[in-house]
């Protein structure tokens, strides 16, 4: 009775959304994994990030349902590393047999997923690395969904990489230090980003309760709306996405004032 109910809040909800201004670009930050494994008492953290991969095939499939166009999943940080190596290769784990996956499944070129990593991916291993340039390759041509996997990903890190990109290059043309500072902007930065060429994210979800962005897309979320959900990312349903979704469609943005 219970899940019959939710089918119908689920059914109203999807109609309010309709119709209405959705998000461009929405960032997620999947978050969770390992506290829903512990209030489950599930011993393998593995298992608990395979669940997690395996949520975003409904998510993927919630957001082309009302029109959103790029997605972008913070799924490792750079602070990750630090955490004990059993966790780290669970997670990294997860991310390698989901990129293989979408590179593989008949999904992906239904929903017309185009797949890229960003972060400091040099500090990923081989095989991570591998599995994320398979992906790209394989729906290099896929245009109606961007989805962007942020790896070894520091927001503050990103901003840094566009500032030396940017001196680099500037340098590289012959350029004198007092043109290059004159020439710093806002859009010149952002060209040098990882990821220049998506909208900066109209709304970012936080799954599992915890009210911070962590840095995650840090330049890029200057005006982004935020939901703060108490779920965790394996317990994700279709009526807290659309919840999501309604409380952005219902906020009077504003830029800069």
């Amino acid at each position: 009775m219970r899940s019959f109910l939710y089918y119908l809040y689920g059914r109203r909800l999807l109609r309010q959304v309709r119709g209405q201004d959705v998000p461009r670009h929405l960032g997620i930050i999947l978050d969770g994994n390992r506290r829903y494994a512990l209030e489950r008492g599930v011993p393998d953290l593995r298992e608990a990030y395979a669940l997690g991969a395996e949520k975003l095939d409904e998510v993927l499939e919630w957001c082309a349902e009302i029109g959103i166009r790029a997605v972008s999943l913070w799924v490792f940080s750079t602070d990750n590393f630090h955490r004990p190596p059993t966790e780290v290769s669970g997670i990294l784990s997860a991310v390698e047999s989901k990129l293989t996956r979408l590179a593989r499944h008949p999904r992906s070129r239904r929903l017309g997923l185009r797949v890229r990593a960003v972060g400091k991916l040099d500090l990923l291993p081989d095989s991570t690395l591998a599995a994320i340039r398979a992906a790209e390759a394989a729906t290099a041509s896929n245009r109606a969904m961007d989805l962007t996997f942020a790896v070894a990903y520091g927001g503050r890190q990103e901003i840094i990489d566009a500032v030396q990109a940017m001196l680099r290059e500037k340098s590289k043309q012959g350029e004198e230090l007092q043109a290059i500072i004159d020439g710093v902007s806002e859009e010149t930065i952002g060209q040098y980003l990882y990821a220049p060429d998506l909208p900066d994210p109209d709304l970012i979800i936080r799954t599992s309760g915890e009210i911070r962005l962590s840095g995650f897309l840090l330049w890029q979320s200057a005006y982004s709306e935020f939901y703060f959900c108490d779920a965790h990312w394996p317990a994700f349903r279709k009526v807290d996405f659309l919840r999501a979704v309604r409380a952005y469609q219902q906020r009077e943005r504003r830029f800069g004032s």
